[in-house]
């Protein structure tokens, strides 16, 4: 069973993230971790006498995270009634990002699904600072982005940004293979060059190993010139070729790393149009010890 987070804070950018969810894996067994973190301001100080106020606003907070909580999941189930889908509630009075990684652990979970807030000001350009900080902070699973007011559609095609300039890790592929095989979709790999020029001897065998494994999935190998920005030339790709999800690893020197480093005036073109798959370097380190003898087994055959 799948054990997925989705944050909400009960708005409409929310929810949209909540139905890509429910649609995106309506045949798969799920339990769903619906969680609202709120931090009300106390008007007294905690040194004073006066808590007995402080108490009264924190417990009138609480009720209303837990009874807005309530009502989602009431929605949910009368608009989908998934058999295959369970729901948990956490109502907790802690700042988003630390929450979503104490559940991380906690739980076990395997995807974060957050809504993106989009373009509605200068800093929020990129994907919205909540988003932003949950990738760069969650480091045991990964994260989905799923852009204001997208409408869903099955994932059919798949983007997978990489340089090759990195080893992969089957624990940190697995996403992209699961959800290509879920939906036969086909995976394009896509290389952004600056200046288009041959693969290093290190590059070729990890764009080799990746191929491997995605063996028995259709794909295709893109390499594209850099069109002012990483973000820019990906937003143009995604769209001329119709993709429905863009997945990258979060490591240093990343695609993704350079993108949210990306001065704001570069990055504005990029408004996350479609859902963005965002993992985490999981590493070797990250791998049980079967695993690391059966990728080092395969790097040799």
């Amino acid at each position: 069973m799948q054990k997925i987070l989705i944050p909400t804070d009960f708005s409409e950018n929310a929810w949209n993230a909540i139905d890509y969810a429910m649609q995106l894996f309506r045949n798969k067994r799920c339990a769903f971790y619906l969680l609202n973190t709120y931090t009300p301001v106390i008007p007294s100080s905690r040194f004073m006498a006066k808590m007995i106020d402080g108490v009264r606003i924190v417990d009138a907070v609480r009720e209303n995270s837990e009874r807005g909580l309530n009502k989602t999941v009431d929605k949910i189930k009368a608009k989908y009634g998934n058999p295959n889908h369970s729901f948990e509630t956490i109502s907790s009075f802690n700042l988003l990002v630390e929450e979503v990684k104490d559940i991380v652990d906690t739980f076990g979970i395997h995807l974060v699904i957050t809504g993106t807030k989009g373009a509605s000001g200068v800093d929020e350009v990129f994907m919205g600072s909540n988003t932003v900080r949950i990738i760069k902070s969650t480091k045991k699973c990964p994260i989905l982005a799923i852009p204001y007011h997208f409408d869903y559609m099955t994932p059919t095609e798949i983007a997978f940004a990489t340089d090759f300039n990195r080893f992969y890790t089957t624990s940190e592929l697995e996403p992209i293979l699961e959800m290509a095989k879920m939906f036969n979709a086909t995976v394009r790999i896509v290389h952004v060059q600056y200046g288009i020029k041959a693969l290093t001897e290190l590059q070729q065998f990890n764009l080799n190993m990746l191929r491997r494994y995605l063996n028995g999935v259709e794909h295709y190998v893109h390499t594209v010139s850099e069109l002012n920005s990483v973000s820019h030339t990906l937003e143009r790709f995604s769209k001329e070729l119709g993709i429905h999800l863009l997945a990258m690893l979060n490591y240093q020197h990343s695609y993704m790393e350079k993108m949210t480093r990306e001065p704001i005036i570069k990055r504005t073109a990029f408004h996350t149009q479609i859902p963005l798959l965002v993992i985490p370097e999981l590493g070797m380190e990250g791998v049980s010890a079967k695993v690391k003898e059966e990728e080092k087994a395969r790097s040799y055959n």
